[in-house]
């Protein structure tokens, strides 16, 4: 016959199973690793070095700079690196998130057409642990003297300090404003030769959203037999016709919103009627209209408007925008436009409607999966769009390019627009004094459910009163025939007292 297990035995898989069970309880769900969580929206905010920047565009080197991937600028020497993606823990304060789009930088053109200094900064990630951390870069420059274009993957081109913020906390961001930023001695070297490793570069400024860990996805179930082709079948079948939703993005022009925002006008933009702020670019949601497959000709109308305002009389809004691509794939961005109303009465203002803007080429809107759209299409200026600017440009001036999207089927995605977060207030906060420490978070917030929770110390001591409970149960049903039990006895209510003590 085999041997009983001894009890003490049976107290330890209890404890075991029990405090299983109430981690389980005090633990939903994907909690164990919840303390790292998805950061996904926000923006970064850097000039790199506004030095650099005056240098390139100044007589010397008689450069320019151009953006790319959706970056934008912002105030006077800033550029904006959008749709941070990464994670977050909040209890060691570790944090990673990249962010897209990049600045082109050109100058001093040689007689060949091309440029000795030639500079690719993109995608920006950073990275923070303890007091400080890195920010990495894509990087395509070509070298000073020689020539040598190299192309590097997210180089540690600087080093970044957090000036004693503590890091650790909960919230649904993370801000941290002006970090200061060290150029390292492998960013000095990919950074063409132009900087020496330990240069002062400009400070870093970001905010990022933090979510909650994602519900896990279900698989749908399986269509039934015969219905996938004749959703296909419908799909193709509705290319042409009724524009299901659509947007247009445009930016107007860099320069203007730089003005617009700039020491001159000291104005703003305000955005109306659904329009959304891409960073570099507006977005004119809730396209509705016809397009023909057959001719490739569209005739579309969306929501939103803009109005910038300013000092020296600068008051302009366009709103009721339309798109026209006729059969030669010439497209035509149209706007209803309003000025001239900065007046307390707002009197003296003058809508005209319909004004064509700027021109573009529409050649590939040809639809794909129930999608047809033109992305980044180069836009010049019209005379009449010269007026509606008042003749701050000249017709042919190259404005923002125009992307363009329509849906032809219910299930066709129109692109995403740059996420640049919620911008709500962060935790933790950077504070340019003493830094503010994050509240410590009880058990019942942070499992993110209404069910109680008990605090972790009475879990454990009723774990233990469970334990001895079942000792005395089990010492009633089983005969006492080996030596020792009430030795054993003894050890388990010391090793409950001891455990209750700590």
């Amino acid at each position: 016959m085999p041997a009983r297990p001894h009890p003490r035995t049976y107290v330890t898989l209890l404890c075991a199973a029990a405090l299983t069970a109430v981690l389980a309880a005090l633990l939903p769900a994907g909690q164990a690793h919840a303390a790292s969580r998805t950061v996904q929206g926000g923006r970064l905010d850097w000039g790199i070095k506004s030095s650099f920047q005056s240098y390139v565009t100044g007589p010397i080197a008689n450069g320019s700079f151009s953006l790319t991937g959706g970056a934008a600028t912002v105030g006077g020497s800033q550029f904006r690196f959008h749709s941070a993606t990464g994670t977050y823990d909040g209890s060691s304060g570790a944090f990673h998130a990249g962010f897209s789009g990049g600045v082109h930088f050109l100058g001093h053109k040689e007689d060949d057409g091309g440029y000795q200094l030639d500079l690719t900064i993109s995608r920006p990630t950073v990275r923070l642990a303890g007091n400080g951390g890195t920010l990495h870069v894509d990087i395509i420059s070509k070298a000073k003297g020689t020539g040598a274009v190299t192309t590097s993957s997210q180089v540690p081109f600087a080093s970044l300090s957090l000036g004693g913020i503590d890091m650790k906390g909960g919230g649904n961001a993370v801000q941290l404003n002006n970090l200061p930023a060290t150029l390292t001695a492998q960013g000095a070297k990919s950074f063409a030769g132009y900087y020496t490793a330990g240069t002062a570069l400009d400070p870093v400024s970001l905010s990022a959203d933090v979510r909650a860990a994602a519900e896990p996805t279900r698989t749908p179930s399986p269509s039934p037999t015969g219905s996938t082709s004749g959703s296909k079948a419908k799909a193709k079948k509705a290319t042409s016709g009724r524009i299901e939703n659509g947007a247009v993005d445009w930016g107007v022009r860099r320069t203007f919103r730089e003005y617009v925002t700039g020491a001159i006008a000291q104005g703003e933009w305000k955005l109306s009627d659904g329009a959304q702020d891409g960073g570099a670019l507006f977005r004119f949601p809730e396209g509705s209209g016809t397009y023909d497959e057959k001719k490739r000709t569209l005739d579309a109308t969306f929501a939103g408007a803009v109005r910038f305002t300013g000092e020296q009389g600068l008051d302009l809004k366009l709103g009721g925008i339309r798109a026209e691509v006729a059969d030669d794939g010439k497209g035509t961005l149209y706007a209803d436009v309003t000025s001239g109303g900065r007046t307390r009465d707002e009197k003296g203002k003058e809508t005209r409607k319909k004004v064509s803007l700027v021109t573009f080429t529409a050649k590939d809107l040809k639809p794909k999966d129930g999608l047809a759209q033109v992305t980044e299409a180069p836009a010049k200026l019209t005379a009449a769009g010269a007026e509606a600017f008042g003749g701050m440009y000249k017709a042919g001036t190259e404005m923002d390019p125009v992307s363009l999207a329509v849906a032809l089927t219910a299930k066709a995605e129109l692109p995403a627009l740059p996420d640049l977060g919620s911008a709500e207030s962060a935790t933790p906060e950077a504070a340019a004094a003493e830094p503010k420490k994050a509240e410590p978070k009880t058990e019942a917030t942070a499992s993110g459910s209404d069910v109680p929770v008990l605090p972790i110390g009475l879990a454990v001591a009723s774990l233990v009163a469970v334990a001895a409970a079942f000792l005395v149960t089990r010492r009633r049903r089983t005969p006492q025939t080996a030596t020792g039990t009430e030795a054993d006895a003894s050890n388990a209510s010391n090793e409950s007292s001891a455990s209750n003590e700590n």
